[in-house]
């Protein structure tokens, strides 16, 4: 070991450069910086041998020849004329010969044929006339089985052991190794590592193509998406995830790849993309993303659950000359969207005619949060009145209107569906119960104890805000408001969603006083109540129970109404209903016990100042 402070010993330096290729990063250089590197670590090797060491140019280059056995590149030694004195392992296995036979052999009798001999010879020359310090050209060697190896090979000069000395040094790379590696690497680039089906770049790639034929063909374009595989990933784990995957692809490449030169990809997650092209129809794809349905929902078993799959699929068949790139990848993926809108399981047809209401739907959903900043939408009121006293208010329930500036007002059945797809049911909700209790606050201090209470179903994404309580909290103290003013509709969809504590929510606001409204379509819905102790001081009879007694009394549905109303006084509920058209239904629900409804018997609904003019009448 050298004193401190001293020039590195060979044997150190050796060890550091040894360390440098041995690690991992080394395998994965390219030849031009491994050759690099080879070059620092004997130009660094022969400049800090120590003197004593140095007794002659061979003894000191052989320490060197253990160093080079650790680079993946054939290296060959040699001296000022060019005669090879040393040879790494990975030279000797690249070429087929002993150590032995070519040591002694001048680099350029390594060559196959004549010229390549010259091309050999004239790197040699150009390195000792200083023409250049690095010559690098394709050349054919000769194999000692195979007759004859392509290579790439880099010439270069190393420091000799007396000052201004130098001797070549050959180092050699099979053509076909690299040609093998760059394979991989591009195979890595446009291949998904977990399917084993092309990705998102290849996908890309082979669609240019295909659209870049500008033939009389037709072609066909199918996003498809997995139902529900966030349930499986987060019920069985990612591992299993990951195999359902793949078990997908199978069966999805096994489905179209078999016609119509079909090509799938996984685009992400669990999204794929199946392009086809040829004489092919709309029925023709149809029936092969039905075959896949089917297939996927065969039961793949893993760890032994038998995990099926149902999936959503948007479907685009057109003439491979008609229309842009971005057209036929748009129309698959609004196809898609209204695929899973349906209902999922089920697959969509691009429909050109529909395009232009699919745009128009899904560019109101995008503005919503515009609209709302800039003061497009107001409140809209459903008077309930007592069926006992038809002049006297029960409630009146708030909801929101949109007043679109090109498309007029907007109920929100028109609305509440793209907002839940944008993620502002929220903020909508936020805003109806802030400006419905405001509402009340102004009609409190105008008509006292004669103002009605108010009523806000809220939106199921408002309903499981975990900030539902304090929200509610924080708008009826800025109101100076009880919290009995205020009643909160809410359905089975909502109480039963696991997204969010619903129950404790519901629970939590009763205990401040704000009464609960459950809206019941029949005795599953109404027994939710006692299921779940939910504190609900109201039911609303809402669709097909009420719709069944509108134009006579039909007795089934009679009965059935009377076996609902009974349990829900048992259950100690004011019932109320909505969806009343006529004068005559609400007789006939008020027969049965219903106590007050809303409808188009009262009014469909009101404007601020109307509902405001009809408070007034019934206070008087």
């Amino acid at each position: 070991m050298p004193e401190p402070g001293a020039t590195p010993g060979l044997a150190e330096v050796a060890r550091e450069w040894a360390a440098t290729l041995a690690d991992t990063k080394g395998v994965s250089l390219t030849p031009e910086e491994l050759e690099g590197i080879l070059l620092q670590v004997a130009r660094a090797a022969v400049e800090h041998a120590p003197s004593e060491r140095d007794s002659t140019r061979d003894s000191a280059l052989e320490r060197f020849t253990g160093l080079y056995s650790l680079s993946p590149l054939g290296i060959a030694l040699a001296d000022h004329d060019g005669e090879i004195f040393e040879a790494n392992p990975a030279l000797i296995k690249l070429l087929g010969f002993p150590a032995e036979e070519l040591r002694g052999r001048n680099i350029s009798d390594l060559g196959a044929e004549g010229r390549d001999a010259m091309t050999l010879r004239s790197g040699l020359n150009e390195l000792r006339d200083g023409k250049t310090e690095r010559y690098q050209e394709k050349v054919k060697l000769d194999h000692a089985e195979d007759g004859q190896i392509w290579v790439e090979i880099t010439l270069a000069h190393l420091p000799g052991d007396t000052s201004g000395s130098a001797y070549p040094v050959l180092m050699v790379s099979d053509v076909n190794e690299l040609h093998l590696l760059r394979e991989r690497l591009l195979h890595q680039n446009i291949t998904d590592a977990l399917t084993g089906l092309p990705n998102g770049s290849q996908f890309a790639t082979h669609l240019e193509t295909a659209l870049g034929s500008r033939s009389q063909e037709q072609i066909a374009l199918i996003y498809l998406d997995i139902d529900g595989f966030k349930v499986i990933n987060d019920g069985l784990g990612a591992g299993t995830g990951d195999k359902v995957l793949r078990g997908v692809a199978r069966k999805l490449s096994a489905v179209f790849s078999r016609k119509y030169d079909g090509f799938v990809a996984r685009l992400s997650g669990d999204g794929f993309a199946i392009l086809m092209r040829g004489n092919l129809g709309a029925g023709d794809v149809i029936e092969l993303v039905d075959q896949a349905f089917e297939d996927l929902a065969e039961p793949i078993y893993l760890d032994g659950y038998g995990i099926g799959v149902s999936a959503s699929a948007g479907i685009v068949v057109r003439g491979i000359a008609e229309g842009s790139r971005m057209d036929l990848l748009r129309g698959a993926e609004i196809a898609l969207h209204r695929a899973k809108e349906a209902g999922k399981a089920q697959w969509k047809l691009f429909e050109p005619e529909l395009d232009a209401a699919d745009r128009a739907r899904y560019q109101l959903g995008a503005v919503i949060a515009g609209a709302l900043e800039n003061g497009e939408f107001s409140l809209i009121y459903q008077p309930t009145v007592k069926l006992s006293k038809p002049d006297e208010l029960a409630a009146v329930n708030a909801g929101l209107r949109w007043n679109h500036p090109d498309n007029g007002d907007l109920d929100s059945d028109e609305f509440y569906p793209l907002a839940a797809t944008t993620g502002m049911t929220g903020p909508l909700g936020k805003w109806l119960l802030a400006e419905s209790l405001a509402a009340t606050a102004r009609w409190r201090d105008r008509f006292g104890d004669s103002a009605p209470d108010v009523c806000v179903r809220l939106p199921a994404r408002l309903a499981i805000d975990p900030d539902l309580v304090l929200m509610v909290k924080k708008e009826l103290d800025r109101n100076d408001l009880p919290a009995k003013a205020l009643r909160i509709c809410t359905d089975r969809e909502s109480i039963l969603d696991p997204r969010g504590e619903v129950l404790d929510s519901l629970t939590t606001l009763a205990g401040l006083g704000t009464q609960l409204v459950l809206t019941i379509t029949g005795t599953s819905d109404l027994e939710l109540i006692p299921t779940h102790e939910l504190p609900v001081r109201h039911v609303i009879l809402s669709g097909p129970v009420v719709d069944a007694i509108a134009d006579s009394e039909d007795e089934p549905a009679m009965r059935h109404l009377t076996q609902l109303i009974t349990r829900a006084k048992e259950l100690q509920l004011r019932v109320g209903a909505e969806g009343v058209r006529t004068h005559a239904q609400a007789a006939r629900l008020r027969k049965l016990g219903v106590l007050a409804a809303r409808g188009a018997f009262v009014s469909d609904s009101a404007t601020g100042d109307e509902v405001d003019d009809l408070i007034e009448r019934h206070a008087r």
